[in-house]
């Protein structure tokens, strides 16, 4: 991959994982979800074969296929109650600046230990956990932290896939995130079914 690319990917991931931060709307949530998974897709594709790689892009897609179409069926009042602790974007800004400067100086001494993987990847890598770490810090809402656990499993995946090429562990991976998927649409659901006895 070119420096030229690689610096595109890295701001697609830096946008989507800002993005999935700051917006409130959770369709935004989910068509950032989405946009992530491209560039996680992308970095992948450095060190795995493209059907393999593919692999990942499909079960981000329909993990959030499956996040969207349960959280469009719940009552919109009812799941909104439970706001995210700091409310303030500036806030969260600052911290997402804060993580990306971190990814950005620890990113050469990662790609060192890891046989070379790339700067990029390591970056991208870094900055994806980070981001999912601080989006699990500031938010006590299903949907989010599901996304949250969701952004941190793509950035060990893409830093795992400079390593190992096992078709084993992707399908494995896979099945994680689809199961992780699963569980919060389930928590999504038991939460509203909750909410709505108790009105």
């Amino acid at each position: 991959m070119s420096p030229f690319s690689s610096w595109v990917v890295i701001t697609l991931i830096v946008i989507t994982s800002a993005g999935l931060l700051l917006a409130r709307d959770w369709r935004w949530l989910i068509i950032l979800l989405s946009v992530q998974y491209v560039g996680m897709f992308i970095l992948v594709l450095q060190h795995w074969p493209l059907g393999m790689a593919t692999v990942k892009i499909i079960a981000g897609w329909m993990s959030a296929a499956i996040l969207g179409m349960t959280r469009s069926n719940l009552d919109e009042d009812a799941v909104e109650k439970y706001s995210v602790l700091p409310q303030g974007r500036f806030f969260r800004l600052v911290a997402a600046a804060v993580v990306g400067l971190i990814a950005a100086t620890v990113a050469p001494r990662v790609d060192a230990m890891m046989a070379d993987a790339g700067v990029a990847v390591a970056a991208g890598s870094l900055l994806l956990i980070g981001m999912g770490l601080l989006h699990l810090g500031v938010t006590d809402q299903i949907l989010r932290v599901t996304i949250g656990l969701m952004t941190v499993l793509a950035g060990f995946e893409v830093i795992y896939a400079a390593v190992e090429s096992s078709v084993l562990v992707a399908a494995l991976l896979a099945i994680i995130n689809l199961g992780l998927a699963l569980v919060g649409s389930y928590l999504m659901i038991a939460s509203n079914a909750n909410e709505l006895e108790t009105e």
